[in-house]
Parts: structure tokens; C-alpha cells; sequence
């Protein structure tokens, strides 16, 4: 692990991430994904996006912000969120993927564990493909997969949003899912992936506990060893309030705290609410290091 003291080197990590059309290059810091969720149930803001041309407005805000990729969803995954069907969660993002991937040359994800949305998502202009259930929930996702070439992110859940929190429980929780995630990356590269192509996601608040949290955020560097892009999706969850003892704070700070953290780690794609604050911090913080060219802007 790396010391307080020490950086970690980015020359160990995966430098680059393949979609449908486009190919994401890792530089030797986070790629910044940009959260939209038309939906009224997120956790955090739900209903703020619901309206297409909200969603669509926020979207172009987050490219604006420097987000390098935009990743949209129908259906709320919180804990004990009730499932959509699939032709409402189509309803709600397929005219905001197409009205964005005519406007902004960004990639856009779909996150989404069901196939005909992700089918029509790609048809619409999405070049990703981001399921919470790591491609196991529908048994159509994977041959959509496979022939459309898409980006891949597949994430560890333990249970489902309606049971994840009831009481996740591990004997070693990094080591489970480093090797839940090897299995995953081998099925899918089995199945006829480029495995240039996965990208994967430990699954933050996702049948963990507060402690299963931060044991993971400490940990990124292992996950590296399994040489894809890693994504971690701390935006704003609620360990960020326990660390604080504070439940109704503002839970923007403490997501700077922890995307720091881990991009010293070196993770390559990090998914926030609120780019601008997160980028800034990191430009800011590498500047301090010396690690990057801080003349003023013409």
C-alpha cells in the first residue's frame, strides 16, 4: 500500500479504456464521469433531472465542467429503491442519450442492468454499457455486449438494492471482491470481450457497510493488479456523513476528500455528481505536488 508519504506510481495502472467508437486515454489522472440521473428516487437528487430537458441542460453543464464522459440512468439503485420497468426507464433516458450525443462529443454510459434499455441506449448514441450487477442480472446483456463492442463497467453488488444494506457481511472484504472482479473480468473476456474493453467498479455503498467502505478506498491499489481501468463511484454516499457525524452535511467536501484519496491511488475513471468542484481540487492539488503546469490561463 502506499504511505502517507509516498505516491503511488501511475506507470503500473491500465492507461486506456476502449468504447464502441471512441478510446479513453488515462494520463496520469482520473477521467471525471459525470452522473445524471432521470429519475425522482436517487438518493441524492432525485427528481432535480427528472424533466428531459433538465437532464439534457445538466448534461451539457457537466461537459462545461470538463467531464470527460456522461453517464445516464432511468432507474434509481439506492438501497430499498423499487425497480423500474423497461420500457419507463427507456422513456426517460433514450431522448436525453440522444439529444446529448448530438451535442457533445463526450462518450456517454448507460448505466442500466437490463438489455433492451442498454440495446436502445447504444442505438441512441451511448458507447458504454455500466451495470450494477457486473452483466449478471439479464442473461441477454452479455451477447449485447459482445456484438455491439460497447465499454464495459461491471461493479460488485452483494444481494440487490432492495436487500444490499440489510447486513452485508465479509470475512475479508477486498479480497472478495478482487476476486468476485477476476471472475467477472475472466467470464467476460471468455465470452468474447476485448478485455481492453471492461472497465471494473468495487461497488461503494453497494451491500457494504460504512467500514466495508473506507476499507475498499483505502485499498484501490490492489485492484489494479487486475489490469482494467478501475471506476469508483463514491459521489456523496452515505459514509461520507458517517465519517463527519453528520447526516444532513453537505456532502460535497468529503467527496473531494475521498476522489483525491483514490486518485493518488491511481483510479482511472472516478463518477461524481459535481465535477467542477472535483476537478478543480485535483488541478489544485496536483499543482501543489508540482505535477502539472500552473501559469496563468490567456
Amino acid at each position: 500500500m502506499t504511505s502517507s508519504s509516498e505516491f503511488f506510481d501511475v506507470s503500473s495502472v491500465a492507461n486506456c479504456w476502449k468504447l464502441r467508437r471512441q478510446t479513453l486515454a488515462y494520463l496520469g489522472r482520473p477521467l471525471w464521469m459525470g452522473i445524471i440521473n432521470v429519475t425522482p428516487d436517487s438518493f441524492s437528487d432525485g427528481g432535480k433531472f427528472c424533466d428531459t430537458e433538465a437532464a439534457i441542460q445538466h448534461g451539457l453543464d457537466l461537459v462545461r465542467q470538463g467531464a470527460d464522459l456522461l453517464d445516464i440512468g432511468g432507474e434509481s439503485t439506492r438501497p430499498y429503491s423499487d425497480p423500474v420497468a423497461a420500457d419507463e426507464e427507456k422513456q426517460r433516458v433514450i431522448p436525453v442519450i440522444e439529444a446529448l450525443a448530438s451535442q457533445v462529443d463526450v462518450p456517454i454510459s448507460i448505466d442500466t442492468s437490463k438489455a433492451s434499455v442498454a440495446e436502445a441506449a447504444l442505438g441512441a448514441g451511448a458507447e458504454v454499457i455500466n451495470d450494477v450487477t457486473g452483466l449478471e442480472a439479464d442473461p441477454a446483456m452479455l451477447p449485447l455486449a459482445v456484438d455491439s463492442k460497447a465499454g464495459l463497467c461491471a461493479m460488485h453488488m452483494q444481494g440487490n438494492p432492495q436487500t444490499m444494506q440489510d447486513a452485508p457481511h465479509y470475512q475479508n472484504v477486498v479480497e472478495e471482491i478482487y476476486e468476485y472482479l477476476q471472475q467477472r473480468r475472466d467470464h467476460l473476456v471468455d465470452a468474447g470481450i476485448d478485455p481492453q474493453h471492461v472497465c471494473l467498479d468495487v461497488g461503494i455503498g453497494f451491500g457494504k457497510s460504512h467500514q466495508h467502505n473506507l476499507d475498499l478506498l483505502a485499498q484501490c491499489e490492489r485492484f489494479h493488479q487486475l489490469g482494467c481501468p478501475l471506476l469508483v463511484g463514491h459521489s456523496r454516499k452515505g459514509f461520507i456523513a458517517h465519517v463527519l457525524q453528520d447526516k444532513q452535511t453537505d456532502r460535497t467536501a468529503g467527496t473531494i476528500g475521498v476522489a483525491l484519496a483514490v486518485a493518488q491511488q491511481g483510479v482511472q475513471v472516478l463518477r461524481v455528481h459535481d465535477v467542477a468542484p472535483v476537478r478543480q481540487a485535483w488541478l489544485l492539488f496536483e499543482a501543489c505536488r508540482g505535477g502539472m503546469d500552473s501559469s496563468p490561463v490567456e
